[in-house]
């Protein structure tokens, strides 16, 4: 599986390892704090979800995802130390509609095990969730190996419920711990810096557009992957990468690189983007 890099130098490179090539953990190592990144696909008209055919809520468009991007997708999550979700992740996990964010015990991703191991990974990164209510499980699963699960959330939560969530995520076996970082919101700067306090260098984030503005508010992000797929969908309503008030300050991202993958979707191709995010002077 082949595809043909267009910018910042043209020629073919291989899809297998494409992203684990970008040496996400190499570019953490050359800057002080952990390097955060973040991954959607999309269609042609900016839709990275639609509402779900049967019930509330928003659903990601089976004629967008494909296998070749989730490839893709899954070689970003090898490479981090921490994912960071939401608890409607974990509400659909409890529900059976949600499944491990890396895949590695797929066999098809067994070489992404193997990757993490060789540079002396665990199989899974840990989780960090983002919520304001606390509403959701955490399942004993996913704490299984000492595996972490951190929970973020504004200042002043429920005590009681705060006091059930660290125990669910691994109370005095410190596999899980609750942080307040910020009022009223969450401030991914106050986030970060506690990520970054606990050792963490490379951070995921797999959540969705009001995660990303979180991230961009806080000037925490450092870069966005776009898997832009040529159909167009139309529909409403409809999630977009980007949700939330306007930003204090535009953010700038400069383009780092463009791949054409032509044999995505039966030979419809997509294009796959990277942009840095111009740090704010």
């Amino acid at each position: 599986m082949t595809i043909r890099q267009l910018f910042p130098a043209a020629g073919e490179r291989p899809l297998t390892n494409l992203y684990l090539h970008h040496n996400l953990r190499d570019l953490a190592r050359q800057q002080e704090r952990p390097f955060v990144y973040a991954n959607f696909v999309m269609s042609l008209d900016g839709r990275i979800a639609i509402s779900h055919p049967s019930k509330p809520g928003f659903v990601i468009p089976k004629n967008v995802a494909n296998e070749r991007d989730w490839r893709l997708f899954q070689e970003l999550a090898a490479q981090a130390d921490v994912i960071l979700t939401t608890g409607r992740y974990l509400r659909d996990w409890a529900d059976g509609r949600a499944q491990e964010i890396l895949a590695v015990d797929d066999p098809e991703y067994a070489d992404l095990r193997a990757w993490r191991a060789n540079h002396g990974l665990p199989p899974q990164p840990d989780l960090a969730i983002l919520s304001a209510t606390l509403d959701f499980p955490i399942p004993p699963i996913l704490t299984a190996n000492g595996r972490r699960v951190l929970v973020f959330t504004p200042a002043n939560p429920d005590p009681i419920r705060a006091a059930e969530i660290e125990a669910e995520a691994g109370g005095l076996s410190q596999t899980g711990r609750l942080f307040e970082a910020g009022e009223g919101s969450i401030s991914a700067g106050k986030m970060v810096h506690i990520l970054a306090e606990l050792g963490y260098q490379t951070v995921y984030s797999a959540a969705g557009p009001k995660v990303l503005h979180t991230l961009l508010a806080g000037q925490a992000l450092n870069r966005l992957y776009l898997t832009q797929v040529g159909r167009l969908l139309g529909g409403q309503p409809f999630a977009s990468i980007l949700e939330g008030e306007l930003l204090a300050t535009a953010v700038d991202a400069q383009l780092s690189t463009v791949y054409h993958d032509a044999d995505a979707l039966d030979g419809l191709g997509q294009l796959l983007l990277a942009y840095d995010i111009v740090a704010t002077k």
